[in-house]
């Protein structure tokens, strides 16, 4: 068969731009370092890479999240940590400010402590969070959640959201909590919380209340003990009252009601009452129980006699129940913060150990073999200078080379 002179060349010029185009593929895959330069390269290995590269992706994002929110559970961890020893601190002011003797200048003095140590948690209380929020306002973090008013007490603004971030694929964790539940609530089985009435002119004083039946038909109930005549009364505090127990009062002797029993000693006078609340409902903001205790303890009583030492050992035994509900609240909180903050640390292992494995598989994938591929250099260009020199020899081959 006879082949054209225009054929013959047409089919070496094709052959030598293939031979460079393959050239010119391996050159990109090393300069890239990947066997992947297009999806048309493999597509199965190009569509399960960009599946990967994905996941790498987000596992990432997950990984800034939990940066973030170990940020700022880091930060609140420590916040609470120095409302705790500042609780400590107003518990042992109050324990020792029983002591009888100790002078109203000495009390007045603790009393003074005491407002700092009140002054201060309230700044921590109003804590920012380094980004212009703060950090137990819920949702509404862009003001001071607590704001004192007219009257000394201190009222919270914020909401009860949690701020949420998304640690993992399947996990939305707290990076937050808000300042009611920290500061104006108590944990769930918390005990009773005695206080007297603000009009007792007796020198009856209250022990802590112990349960002995929590089965009994009116325990969880708030109940009011009056005295009168040399007798007791104890009522349910609903409407109307239900009276759930009576007796004579004896100094000293303890008084079961309700599943309850409290020890009472002292001589109260007609019309004196003692209420025994339930801790949700006895009162559970700490800031005003530490300024109610602070005015107690400003409260002179060398002029006021057995009435006013008495009306001082119920405030600081109310204090003292109050105080210690807030500091194993804010305690258990700060577990809570703690568990979250090692279960980032446990999302992080295993998230380092998938983008492990997903690196590994991805580099599979698209990874060169640099020595394959170097090997395959050398051998193109050959077999290029060979098809370019073949050609050039063919191209000057003529009959009139031969015609002497």
């Amino acid at each position: 068969m006879r082949i054209s002179t225009q054929s013959f060349f047409q089919q070496n010029v094709a052959g030598m731009a293939q031979q460079q185009q393959r050239l010119f593929r391996v050159n990109q895959q090393v300069a890239a370092n990947t066997r992947l330069i297009n999806a048309s390269d493999d597509p199965v290995a190009a569509s399960r890479a960009l599946g990967v590269s994905e996941t790498i992706a987000r596992s990432d994002q997950f990984k800034t999240s939990r940066d973030r929110a170990s940020l700022a559970l880091a930060n609140e961890d420590s916040t609470l940590g120095s409302v705790i020893n500042l609780m400590q601190n107003v518990r042992s002011l109050t324990i020792a400010a029983g002591s009888g003797t100790l002078s109203d200048a000495d009390r007045n003095s603790m009393a003074t402590t005491i407002q700092s140590n009140l002054d201060q948690l309230v700044g921590l209380a109003n804590t920012g969070d380094g980004n212009g929020q703060y950090m137990f306002g819920g949702h509404r973090s862009g003001s001071e959640p607590f704001v004192q008013q007219a009257d000394g007490s201190f009222d919270y603004i914020g909401d009860q959201g949690q701020r949420l971030m998304q640690v993992d694929t399947s996990r939305q964790m707290a990076s937050s909590d808000d300042g009611r539940s920290v500061f104006m609530s108590v944990q769930g089985g918390t005990g009773y919380v005695a206080s007297s009435g603000g009009g007792n002119t007796g020198t009856a004083v209250f022990s802590a209340i112990s349960t002995v039946d929590a089965t009994a038909a009116d325990y969880g109930s708030d109940f009011s003990i009056s005295f009168s005549g040399g007798n007791y009364t104890v009522s349910t505090r609903t409407t109307p009252p239900v009276a759930v127990g009576t007796g004579v009062y004896q100094d000293g002797k303890p008084i079961a009601f309700g599943g309850l029993q409290i020890k009472v000693s002292g001589t109260p006078a007609d019309g004196d009452s003692i209420d025994v609340s339930t801790a949700k409902n006895g009162g559970t903001n700490v800031f005003s129980a530490i300024s109610d205790l602070v005015a107690a303890l400003r409260k002179p009583v060398s002029t006021g006699g057995p009435t006013a030492q008495a009306q001082l050992l119920n405030a600081l035994s109310t204090a003292n129940v109050k105080i210690t509900n807030a500091h194993d609240n804010v305690s258990t909180v700060r577990s809570s913060v703690g568990s979250r903050m090692a279960e980032i640390d446990s999302l992080n292992d295993a998230g380092a150990s998938r983008v492990l494995l997903d690196k590994g598989y991805l580099s599979q994938l698209q990874d060169l073999d640099l020595a394959t591929a170097l090997s395959e250099v050398s051998e193109r260009k050959t077999a290029l200078t060979a098809t370019q020199q073949t050609f050039a020899a063919l191209q000057n081959i003529a009959l009139f080379n031969y015609v002497r």
